[in-house]
C-alpha cells in the first residue's frame, strides 16, 4: 500500500518539529506549514532584535530537504501590530491563532490543486486552538483530519480554576479563558477523524468533557537527551545536612497549575529541616512575603534552555507536583540527567513507583512533606532510584514515526 501524505500545520516549535520530522522519515511528510522558519545562515541571524531573536530557534536540520512553507516576515509584521495595539493575553493568543490559520489556508488551496489532480487523499494535522478554519477546508476537500491536542482541554480548565480559587492571593490578577475559545475548540474535536492526545491522563479529561474515546489515540511524545547525558554520573550523599541539604527542583512555570500551592504548604512542614528548594522558571505567582527571603528557597527565575541542564545536575531529586499537564516533557528531561522525580499522577506516564521515582497519592503539603522526609531518613532510595533512571524507547523519534504509521493505516481503513 502506498503511504498516505500528511500535511502538518504547526503553530510554534512545538517538541523540535518532533511529527514533521517523524513523518519526513519515512517519506510520508508533503508539507509542513508554520508561523516562521530560519535558516542559521539567513540574515535574520545578524540581528539583535528581541523579536528576531525569538524567531531565530525556528528551524530543524532533519527538515533541510523537506517542504517547509513559513510566513516569517508576516509574523514579524502582526506582532509589532500586536505591541503596539497592546492586546491582552488571550487576545493575543486569539489572534495570533487566527492570523495562523488564515496565512495556512492560502497555501492549503494551493496543495489541494496537486492532490485534485493526483486523486490522492492525504492527512491533515492542525494543532489544537489553532485548528478550526484549517479542518473545515479540510473536511471540504474530503481529507482525513486528526487534531494534534496539546493539553487536556477545558476539563483541564475546571480543575485550574477551582485552585485558583483556593488560593486567589497567589495569582490575584488571573483571568479564566474565554467561552469561545473553548467553543471553537469543541467544533475541532467534532471535525477531527482522530485526537491525538499526549496521555491516558489526557485522554482521561477529554472523555469527560465529552469527546468521543474511539476517537482518541494516545501517541506519548518524544525526548532526544543531550549528548553528554549519557556520560553524566550522579554522586548522592549518604545524609543530609544543613551543610548539606536534600536540594529539591522545581523548574518549569512557577504557577497554581504546576501544584505551586502544595509546594509552599509543604515548605512550612519542612521547616528547619536540611532541605532546599529550587524555583527555576517565570514566577507567575503573587509570592508571600514569608516565602519572598526564606533561608530554604532559592528563586532562580527564569533561565535560557541551555541553561537548565547544570540544576538538573545540581540537585537531588525533581519535583513534579502538577495538577494537570498533557505529559510534563520535563521529567524526561530530569530523568535524562538520571535525577530521581516525585511527581503526581495526573500527566504523562513517566514514573513508576519505586523504580525511578515516586508518585504523589494527591498533591497536597503533607504528602509532599511526607515523601520529602522519607528521603531525608534513608538517603540511600535516591542512589537506587538514580541507577533505574533510563528514557524508554516509547519516547523515541522511531516510536513517534511507528505510531503515525499505524494512524495512517487507521484512518485509510
Amino acid at each position: 500500500m502506498k503511504n498516505t501524505p500528511w500535511i502538518c500545520c504547526q503553530l510554534g516549535a512545538r517538541e523540535h518539529y518532533a511529527i514533521p520530522r517523524a513523518l519526513h522519515q519515512v517519506n510520508q511528510l508533503k508539507v509542513l506549514l508554520t508561523d516562521a522558519w530560519v535558516n542559521p545562515r539567513s540574515l535574520a541571524y545578524s540581528f539583535p532584535n528581541p523579536l528576531l531573536k525569538r524567531i531565530q530557534e525556528r528551524f530543524h536540520p532533519d527538515l533541510v530537504d523537506a517542504n517547509v512553507q513559513a510566513f516569517t516576515p508576516s509574523l514579524v509584521q502582526f506582532e509589532i501590530i500586536q505591541r503596539i495595539h497592546k492586546l491582552g493575553a488571550w487576545e493575543h493568543m486569539i489572534a495570533r491563532n487566527h492570523w495562523f490559520q488564515t496565512h495556512a489556508l492560502q497555501h492549503l488551496k494551493q496543495v489541494s490543486a496537486q492532490f485534485s489532480k493526483t486523486g490522492e487523499r492525504p492527512i491533515l494535522l492542525a494543532y489544537s486552538y489553532a485548528a478550526l478554519e484549517l479542518l473545515h477546508y479540510a473536511k471540504q476537500q474530503g481529507w482525513y483530519t486528526v487534531l494534534a491536542q496539546i493539553d487536556p482541554g477545558i476539563s483541564e480548565e475546571k480543575i485550574v480554576q477551582e485552585e485558583y480559587s483556593r488560593s486567589p492571593d497567589l495569582a490575584p490578577t488571573w483571568q479564566p479563558t474565554p467561552a469561545t475559545y473553548w467553543e471553537n475548540w469543541q467544533k475541532e474535536c467534532h471535525l477531527a477523524d482522530c485526537i491525538a492526545v499526549n496521555s491516558d491522563w489526557s485522554k482521561q479529561l477529554l472523555v469527560q468533557a465529552g469527546v468521543e474515546a474511539d476517537k482518541i489515540r494516545v501517541i506519548p511524545l518524544v525526548y532526544e537527551p543531550p549528548t553528554e547525558a549519557a556520560q553524566f554520573t550522579r554522586i548522592c550523599p549518604d545524609a543530609f545536612s544543613a551543610d548539606r541539604p536534600l536540594k529539591v527542583l522545581f523548574l518549569g512555570l512557577v504557577t497554581l497549575r504546576k501544584g505551586i500551592a502544595a509546594v509552599l504548604d509543604a515548605i512550612r512542614l519542612l521547616e528547619g529541616k536540611p532541605i532546599e528548594f529550587w524555583f527555576v522558571g517565570s514566577q507567575q505567582i503573587a509570592i508571600p512575603p514569608e516565602f519572598q527571603n526564606h533561608p530554604q528557597i532559592r528563586w532562580v527565575g527564569a533561565v535560557p534552555r541551555s541553561e537548565t541542564a547544570q540544576y538538573y545536575q545540581s540537585a537531588d531529586v525533581f519535583l513534579f507536583p502538577t495538577l494537570s499537564d498533557g505529559f510534563g516533557l520535563t521529567q524526561l528531561e530530569a530523568q535524562a540527567w538520571k535525577l530521581p522525580i516525585v511527581a503526581s499522577q495526573f500527566c504523562g506516564d513517566v514514573v513508576t513507583e519505586g523504580v525511578n521515582g515516586w508518585r504523589l497519592p494527591e498533591v497536597t503539603g503533607s504528602a509532599i512533606a511526607d515523601r520529602l522526609s522519607s528521603l531525608l531518613e534513608h538517603p540511600e532510595q535516591l542512589k537506587n532510584i538514580s541507577e533505574n533512571s533510563v528514557i524508554q524507547s516509547d519516547f523515541s523519534l522511531h516510536s513517534l514515526s511507528k505510531n503515525l504509521q499505524k494512524l495512517s493505516l487507521t484512518l485509510a481503513f
